[in-house]
């Protein structure tokens, strides 16, 4: 129990390290909650310092939900709970972190690298459907609501396991609710673009 308890709470810290934080900080000596959206995440890290910024940012916070659910792969023999609570663990401290005072990022980048590790076929769907509507209209916001729904629709169609489900679910939740302004803001036809030059 000891070490259930130790490797969820270890999953939640991985995935509270804002790494959009300590790439603007070290790298750039700037602060990005203090510019565009200020928002910790890799798409504000990447419109306020650049695409190569960006892409390590979204490197690192997509490892932070591959990497608890492979540990628990190798520790548990395949538990699923365990694989699910190390999962969700880290997409909680990534959208709360102890670090932040309890603020975050959206979940979308931490919740891909969870679902590509635990369910690799619905998790690459749920990335095309990001990247078509991604591209398509520039608005990483378009494309992360588009790959939870993408997600959640996969699982229902697609043979997986009723706890994973529910755990695409409540992620799918977070990033929808986690959106909501950026909803607004597309209604409002104020959402920016990412730029890929």
């Amino acid at each position: 129990m000891l070490i259930k308890i130790s490797t969820l709470l270890g999953s939640y810290l991985l995935g509270a390290l804002p790494f959009g934080v300590i790439v603007s900080r070290v790298f750039y000596k700037k602060d990005v909650r203090n510019f565009g959206s200020r928002n910790t995440g890799a798409t504000n890290v990447w419109r306020v310092l650049g695409k190569k910024p960006g892409m390590a940012t979204l490197a690192l916070d997509v490892m932070k939900g591959v990497v608890p659910v492979i540990l628990a792969r190798k520790i548990f023999s395949h538990d699923p709970l365990m694989m699910t609570g190390m999962g969700l663990a880290a997409i909680i401290g990534h959208n709360w972190s102890v670090f932040l005072m309890g603020s975050g990022g959206k979940g979308v980048a931490t919740s891909a690298g969870v679902f590509l590790a635990l369910i690799p076929v619905q998790g690459l769907l749920a990335f095309l459907t990001f990247l078509i509507f991604f591209l398509s209209t520039r608005h990483v916001s378009v494309g992360s609501i588009a790959g939870a729904l993408a997600l959640l629709i996969a699982t229902l169609l697609l043979p997986t396991p009723s706890l994973i489900q529910a755990l695409v679910l409540l992620s799918s939740l977070m990033i929808l609710i986690k959106h909501i302004p950026n909803m607004k803001r597309l209604a409002r036809g104020e959402e920016p673009k990412v730029s890929f030059k």
